[in-house]
């Protein structure tokens, strides 16, 4: 299986293809970044366990937004029943549910693997009576938090297009991940952009949201000035991973997906 090799100005077309979907469809995708901030949300009031399976249950979400992006580039309208259709399919299901599984297990070793070597330090930050030092603790996390965030620049290699070629095409789990990794090996400079222009937009907004409380607006009104704003631009980014899939996969079948795999 042959992976595009993509050139570095790649990275911010995906970022415009993806605006162009959210275009053709914007109350559909709202409709979706509003759903997926709620599962979010909910997922981390339930301690632990919420985060769990949130991450395990990437791989289905990240399946039914591409499928959701390939209907809109169809000219198919979004109904509510299309959004779970992918699902049906008990095979793409199944598949989907083992990557979960697997990207959990690698996300927890990656954090284990990422604070045993802080691991005084951490026991360091509590004190003999229990209590927690804030200072300490917030010094003694940042070793893991970068080190964590080189590992899942990893991780995120390996699974980024492991939805797609599994649900879709039916590849092996371990090819599925082998394939991912080779490709966005293969396209890092594109990607490094892409990362890079998403972190400065996001961080360009939250400037924006700095400045308005600077000049006088009341933090409540500018968190609901933001809310849609962020809702909007985070799908932009959930209907720009059609695109990265689809120019370095795109036209590695002599067949593409049908629409009954798409579909559910």
């Amino acid at each position: 299986m042959q992976a595009a090799t993509l050139p570095f100005s790649s990275g911010w077309l995906w970022i415009q293809e993806g605006a162009g979907i959210f275009k053709r469809q914007p109350m559909a995708m709202f409709f979706w970044s509003l759903i997926t901030g709620f599962l979010i949300t909910i997922a981390y009031l339930i301690p632990l366990l919420g985060q769990m399976a949130l991450i395990a249950a990437m791989p289905i979400l990240t399946f039914i937004t591409l499928n959701a992006c390939r209907n809109i580039v169809a000219n198919r309208t979004m109904m509510p029943g299309m959004w779970l259709a992918p699902l049906h399919d008990i095979q793409a299901r199944r598949s989907l549910v083992r990557l979960g599984l697997v990207y959990l297990v690698i996300c927890l070793l990656g954090g284990l693997v990422a604070t045993l070597p802080f691991l005084d330090n951490l026991m360091a930050a509590v004190g003999a009576d229990g209590t927690i030092s804030q200072q300490d603790l917030a010094g003694a996390i940042r070793g893991p938090f970068v080190v964590f965030g080189v590992l899942y620049l990893l991780i995120s290699a390996l699974f980024w297009h492991a939805p797609a070629l599994m649900g879709w095409h039916r590849i092996k789990l371990a090819q599925a991940l082998f394939y991912s990794m080779v490709a966005c090996w293969r396209n890092k400079w594109p990607f490094l952009l892409y990362g890079a222009s998403w972190g400065l937009i996001f961080l360009a907004v939250q400037l924006a949201g700095n400045m308005l409380v600077a000049m006088g607006l009341g933090t409540g009104v500018v968190q609901l000035i933001l809310t849609p704003v962020n809702l909007i631009i985070a799908a932009i980014l959930y209907c720009s991973f059609y695109p990265t899939y689809m120019s370095v996969f795109g036209d590695s079948y002599s067949t593409q997906p049908t629409d009954d795999a798409a579909n559910g």
